[in-house]
């Protein structure tokens, strides 16, 4: 298709400015109706379009490092995954929980403020000795 020239935005009036929005797209439909032939616009060959398909599931493109192509892949034969797919999904489920778990634990903070936090009933605090191990235990 024939690019459609389209006035300065700093010709009118001297200012800067984006094009009314559809405005690209009506004068192309015009173009088109005044007798040019208009191309089909159809997706690359192998291409997703990212849009969402009838079943309301997304594409999502990401670009990986070769190390991080190698551990993705470890990971799939290891857990005996069915896709890489279904690792990927995996992991944004995981890091939706930290996520939740962070946010509760923020409000926990703000809900008590300064004071100290009350253990649940029938747990005792921990010790300076067993606190000071857990921090030297290498998980």
């Amino acid at each position: 298709m024939t690019p459609v020239r389209q006035e300065s935005p700093t010709a009118a009036g001297g200012k800067a400015r984006k094009p009314a929005k559809g405005a690209t797209t009506q004068r192309r439909v015009e173009a088109g109706a005044a007798g040019k032939p208009k191309k089909p616009t159809a997706a690359r060959p192998g291409r997703k379009t990212g849009k969402s398909s009838a079943s309301g599931t997304k594409v999502a493109q990401v670009r990986l490092q070769p190390e991080e192509v190698a551990a993705l892949e470890a990971v799939v034969q290891r857990l005996n995954l069915s896709s890489t797919s279904e690792a990927l999904r995996e992991g944004l489920r995981l890091l939706v929980r930290e996520a939740a778990e962070t946010q509760a634990a923020e409000e926990i903070r703000t809900f008590y403020g300064d004071e100290r936090v009350p253990l649940p009933a029938g747990v005792a605090p921990a010790t300076e000795a067993e606190l000071k191990a857990a921090d030297e235990d290498l998980w």
